[in-house]
């Protein structure tokens, strides 16, 4: 069992420190007739795969692999009875018995990509790392320095490819240039779990319009936040980096993250005196 176990914690550690997502199934409850033992253990990769363990074989093993991948998908774990004696209603073969089983999704951490720089963006990448992001900024202008935080730093991206982007991303866009539309672009076609952009209500109407003669569909356009971040009525740029990643972590955990398509004028008005703000800490020598 010992060699088991080693076998099991070594793989484990292998796909964490590689980035894997993954799920351990522990049998926790045994009644009746089982070939697993309570404290029997094995581990589901992100396909649905038993890479190593153990949990009773075919009676077990497919619903076990299936619950596994909600688990991941979900970023929740959860605890299932298998029924192992009811061919009808159990798991589809008569084995005997039944088994309690915990299963806990291993994930790597989500990436928040920042593009830009400035007091904004720092205040991003440090709210981001403690909320548990992996942070990446992109920006010419991006000094360590100043995103000590960040995880990797990329400074020459001309054609926007140092930076992938996939279904765990989360991309908040606080540039305040033409670029914009190119990085929201990249973030729909990633299919990125976020996306913000940090801009007054007038230059977000502009990017937006863009994406539509670039003929994207606009169920993909509603998935930007523009202006991003719940309404707390920031004015500072630590306040309207607190808005973003409070949407951001209204939106992981299943909170009120708010619409921007229905946002009161309220807010909208809020959001409109960004651009003039960055202006008045670019007057004042404070990065935006």
């Amino acid at each position: 069992m010992r060699e088991m176990f080693d076998e099991l914690y070594s793989k484990a550690a292998e796909l964490a420190s590689s980035g894997s997502a993954f799920a351990i199934a522990t049998v926790v409850r045994v009644e009746g007739s089982s070939s697993a033992r309570r404290g029997s253990k094995a581990i589901i990769d992100s396909l649905g795969k038993l890479v190593t363990g153990w949990i009773g074989g075919g009676c077990a093993e497919s619903a076990v692999r299936s619950e596994a991948l909600k688990s991941i998908e979900t970023e929740k774990p959860r605890m299932i009875t298998i029924d192992m004696s009811d061919e009808q209603l159990g798991v589809g073969m008569p084995c005997g018995g039944t088994m309690d089983i915990f299963i806990e999704p291993v994930l790597p951490r989500p990436e928040l990509l920042i593009v830009g720089h400035g007091r904004i963006a720092e205040t991003l990448s440090m709210l981001g790392h403690l909320m548990g992001f992996a942070i990446t900024v992109n920006d010419p202008a991006a000094e360590r320095t100043a995103f000590p935080q960040a995880d990797k730093i990329v400074t020459e991206d001309f054609d926007l490819t140092e930076t992938p982007i996939g279904p765990r991303t989360w991309v908040v866009i606080a540039t305040q240039h033409k670029r914009d539309h190119l990085w929201l672009q990249k973030a729909l076609e990633g299919n990125a779990a976020y996306i913000a952009l940090i801009a007054s209500r007038h230059r977000s109407a502009l990017v937006l319009d863009y994406l539509r003669t670039a003929n994207i569909p606009e169920e993909k356009i509603a998935r930007v936040y523009a202006p991003a971040g719940l309404y707390l009525g920031a004015t500072t740029p630590e306040e309207i980096a607190l808005s973003v990643i409070s949407q951001m972590v209204a939106l992981r955990r299943g909170g009120q993250a708010g619409t921007h398509a229905r946002e009161d004028a309220a807010q909208l008005q809020d959001h409109a005196s960004v651009d003039a703000l960055i202006r008045q800490c670019e007057a004042e020598g404070v990065s935006s």
